[in-house]
């Protein structure tokens, strides 16, 4: 067709919108700043849409141009996916970078052994982390936005069915208690809270536990969160796999066969979901959790064990024998 687009203009499409301004754009990808405003009059034409607000703010995307720069990232990266995974199959490497959108505690704990045995196996791979906050679209947003092939989420997502993507689950785990080591009753500290610690679930949760006080201290990151505990300033309920970062100064106690749980899964599209450098990566996540989920016997954390029990809490083993997902 005449109008067909280019992968050159796509790629000045997603220059644009990243870099704000034409001229930006224009210095990214080593051109001339009227060439990039000549090809984006061109693109608009084919498309008949505006796709960029100018003015002296730069270069703003429309709603129009949101949607285009989308597609054609989805364009680009099919071409990428194209030619890996022919030289693959033809008997050759998997040579290609997988971009992966995580939130914090996934990245630390799920990715790091995965990436080191799927490199292994195909040592032309390499990766691309973004850690995106679990707030609003969070990191399926980044999929579906065309800047990751892999979104690592806690499921359900937030992002409605008009998104098409799929995916599926990678861990189930428990919410769990830590405090500060001897600190004596943790019931007796101030709550610490970050705004991703929440889902229906959880807040059902929260608010059915009379011995836990409202939270005192916000964060808005769990990294933090982790410090204050450690250095005393209360308690916080937290995911498992976020408590495998604890200091040995900070304790864990079960919550029972009640606590809350987290899914944690993955999403793609469709076409890039059966791509092989993300089927490969979705199988070496999950078994790794297989693996440690058959090692476990009681499914629970490393670490020192609580000083003393908790009244009404679990009390964690003095052996534990598995480690976290």
């Amino acid at each position: 067709m005449p109008d067909d687009l280019t992968a050159a203009e796509l790629r000045i499409l997603d220059a644009v919108e990243r870099a704000g301004s034409f001229s930006a754009a224009a210095s990214m990808l080593g051109l001339t700043q009227s060439a990039i405003s000549h090809a984006v009059r061109a693109t608009e034409r084919k498309l008949g849409a505006v796709l960029f607000e100018r003015g002296r703010h730069g270069a703003r995307p429309t709603a129009a141009g949101t949607r285009a720069v989308s597609h054609g990232r989805g364009v680009l990266r099919l071409l990428e996916v194209l030619h890996a995974d022919t030289r693959a199959a033809s008997g050759g490497e998997l040579s290609t970078e997988l971009r992966i959108a995580a939130f914090r505690s996934a990245a630390a704990q799920l990715l790091p052994p995965a990436f080191r045995r799927l490199t292994t196996k195909h040592p032309g791979l390499s990766y691309d982390v973004a850690i995106v906050r679990d707030v609003g679209g969070g990191t399926a947003a980044e999929v579906v936005a065309g800047r990751a092939d892999l979104a690592i989420v806690n499921l359900p997502h937030r992002l409605g069915p008009e998104t098409r993507l799929v995916g599926g689950t990678l861990v189930d785990e428990p919410y769990v208690l830590i405090h500060p080591a001897g600190a004596g009753d943790p019931r007796s500290l101030p709550v610490v809270d970050w705004p991703e610690n929440c889902s229906a679930e959880t807040k059902t949760w929260f608010r059915s536990q009379d011995w836990l006080p409202p939270a005192t201290i916000t964060v808005t990151d769990d990294t933090v969160l982790l410090a204050m505990v450690a250095q005393g300033m209360g308690m916080a309920v937290v995911p498992r796999t976020v408590a495998a970062d604890r200091a040995p100064t900070v304790a864990v106690a079960d919550l029972g066969p009640d606590a809350p749980r987290r899914t944690i899964g993955y999403l793609a599209t469709p076409e890039l979901a059966r791509s092989t450098a993300v089927r490969e990566l979705v199988h070496e996540l999950r078994t790794q959790h297989a693996q440690r989920s058959a090692t476990s016997t009681n499914n629970h954390l490393p670490g020192p064990p609580d000083e003393t029990a908790t009244p009404g809490l679990w009390r964690e083993p003095d052996h534990p024998t598995a480690s976290h997902p």
